[in-house]
Parts: C-alpha cells; structure tokens; sequence
C-alpha cells in the first residue's frame, strides 16, 4: 500500500511525502512533472552502488535526463569543502533555473543537496528520496538544510522545502542494523514529544522494533511523518512550536560536537537517543515530569539497542558539555533552549533554565 502524506503551510508551496513499497521502480513518473530540463542526482558512493542503476533506470524510463553527482559517504561531507566542490560541478553541468536536483541518501546527502538546491543560482527545485530511516521519518521532510563547521553541527543552513519525498520502505532492506537503530531514534523522538499512544506502539514492538518487517517500518514512517508534517506546516522556520522537533538534539548535538561528529563513536541518532532519556531525567530531576515516565523512556530506549546514559558514548565535562549547547542554533543572546517534558507525549520548549542546574546534572549524570 502507498500513503501520500500532504505537507503544506502558509509561507511554502505543498507538496507531498509518497511512502510505500516498491517506489523505486515509479520515481521516474512520480519526477518528471519537475523535470522541466536536465536533473543531476546526488548521492555518496555507498548508494551509489546500491541504488544509482536502479533510480537511473527509473528516470530515464520516464523521459527524465539524469546523471549523477556522487559523495564521499559520512557526516565530514557536510561540510564547506564539499558544498563548494558540489556547487562547482553543478555549474560545470551547466545547470540553469529550470533544471532539478534529486538527494538519493541518508541526512548527509538530504542536507547538502538540499542547500546546494537552495543557494544554486538563489534557489532550485529539489527531490528528496531518502535511503535511511532516519532520513525517511525525519531530515528528509520540512525543508532544512545544513552542512557542519568545527564548532557544531548544523550551523549553517537554509530552510528549502523540496518538491516531492520519495520515502520508499524496500530501501531500508540495505541498511545495516546500527542504522535502522539510529532512525528508530528519531521515531521514538515524534511519540515523545506528542503522541502518548504511539509511543506505547513503538515500546510494544521490543528490540526488533527498528529491524522489523515492512509493514511495522511503514506505520512508523508514516505516523512520524504525519507529526512532524503538522508541526512545520504550523511553524515552517522554528520560530515556535517547530522547535519540539529537538527533543533530545541539544543535549545530542553537544555530545556529537565533542566527539568530533565521529559516527563510528556515535551516530546522530544514537545522539538523539541518549538526549532524549537526558531530557527526560533532566526533567523528572527539576519536578517537571514523573521520575516514571523517564524511567520508562530509558527502558524503551534501551530495549532498542540505544545508548541512555553518558558513559555509553565516552567520557565528557560538563563545563564543554555546556559550551556546545550555549552555541547550538537554538541558543538565544547567550541562553539555552531546551526541550523538556511534562509527560510522555507532552513536550515543551525551556528558554529560562540556568546554567548552574544544567551544569549541576551533567555532573550528576557522570560529567566531570
């Protein structure tokens, strides 16, 4: 069965997130009405691989005339070296305001094809197909676009809705299973923030959650997709609720930027994971939730195969800790915006809380 998830709001032309089976095999038709000239793919050399014939195939089935532009794979390709180099090579194709680019990855890619979409000539249009589960529930939708510098992730950036997401289930069946782990992140991260009765559907599929079948990985996606499409259609450029999206990000990020963005240390949604059960201890510790509804998020955390806890991802001080979240781009004149919890299900974002009790926790989580 294919579901098509709408994504409109007030400020961006809709578009749709098509997820499904077998969806590969119809990009080429699903494209063409924005393929008005030349289309270049860009993909890193791992799904290049995997996937370029097969997408190749699809669109030039169809009419769509594709080439492809490859990455090298991991998170240091979200960088300034890269996005000039991509930049470049789009001018040497000769690229023009008519012409499109499709993003074939994970949230490397999503995130810089999607800016080099937004800056190339002051905007064109962009696809996103995206081949990991944490792109598909998560990056791949709502338009952000990012590349990384040394003092933190995800700083610099543009807001550029694609056209059309892709989001086809059959290709998750390459992912290695820490992947699949690190997206059931990111889908554990929606029923926190505001859907009580998925979460507990989430928790009930067990360790074999984010490896399960088909059918269980594409009520996931779409229920995630279906929270997050509702929060950016409300809130496209995080000036309000749009920011719940970070549950466990700005503890995560901070925990990413001192290990380097080293994903074979720890992946972003291992990150997001442990930020989440951080959030939520955070929380019960300052009285704002129940020291239950936290417990019962570490054990679902935990049962998935994800870090919860400080001492799973390295050693760390809470003086740096508190550095890289007073710089996250969340951060207001100097002040740290956390996403906190009343309950599970029940998210909300935190402007006031001073750094002495954040610094006070870290340390009591295990931060010298």
């Amino acid at each position: 069965m294919t579901t098509v998830l709408p994504v409109s709001g007030a400020r961006f032309e809709p578009y749709d997130v098509v997820v499904g089976q077998g969806l590969t095999a119809q990009l080429g038709s699903r494209v063409a009405p924005f393929a008005k000239g030349r289309t270049v793919v860009i993909t890193d050399e791992t799904v290049a691989g995997l996937h370029g014939p097969a997408v190749l195939a699809s669109l030039q089935a169809a009419g769509v005339r594709a080439r492809l532009l490859t990455i090298p794979p991991g998170e240091n390709s979200k960088s300034f070296a890269e996005l000039e180099r991509v930049i470049d090579r789009l001018l040497a194709f000769g690229l023009d305001r008519r012409d499109l680019i499709i993003a074939l990855g994970g949230g490397v890619v999503g995130d810089l094809a999607g800016l080099a979409a937004a800056l190339y000539m002051r905007g064109i249009d962009v696809v996103q197909v995206p081949t990991t589960l944490l792109a598909q529930v998560d990056s791949s939708v709502g338009g952000k676009t990012a590349i990384d510098t040394p003092r933190g992730k995800n700083l610099v950036g543009a807001f550029h809705q694609p056209r059309l997401v892709v989001a086809d289930i059959d290709l998750l069946a390459t992912l290695p299973e820490r992947q699949l782990r690190s997206g059931w992140a990111e889908v554990l991260k929606h029923g926190l923030i505001c859907d009580a009765d998925f979460f507990d559907w989430l928790a009930g599929q067990g360790a074999a959650g984010a490896t399960g079948d088909p059918a269980a990985l594409t009520r996931a996606v779409v229920r995630s997709v279906e929270i997050k499409s509702a929060i950016v259609g409300e809130d496209e450029k995080e000036a309000g609720r749009r920011a719940l999206l970070n549950l466990g990000h700005t503890f995560g990020h901070a925990i990413e930027a001192e290990l380097g963005f080293d994903e074979d240390a720890l992946t972003h949604g291992e990150a997001v994971a442990l930020g989440c059960a951080l959030a939520f201890r955070f929380s019960a510790a300052q009285g704002l939730c129940a020291p239950t509804d936290a417990g019962r998020v570490e054990t679902v955390i935990a049962a998935a195969g994800l870090p919860t806890r400080l001492e799973h991802a390295g050693a760390f001080t809470a003086d740096r800790l508190l550095a890289r979240m007073a710089g996250d781009k969340k951060a207001e004149g100097g002040r740290l915006t956390l996403i906190l919890a009343r309950a599970i299900g029940d998210a909300f974002v935190d402007k006031a809380m001073d750094r002495t009790t954040v610094t006070a926790f870290l340390r009591a989580e295990g931060a010298a």
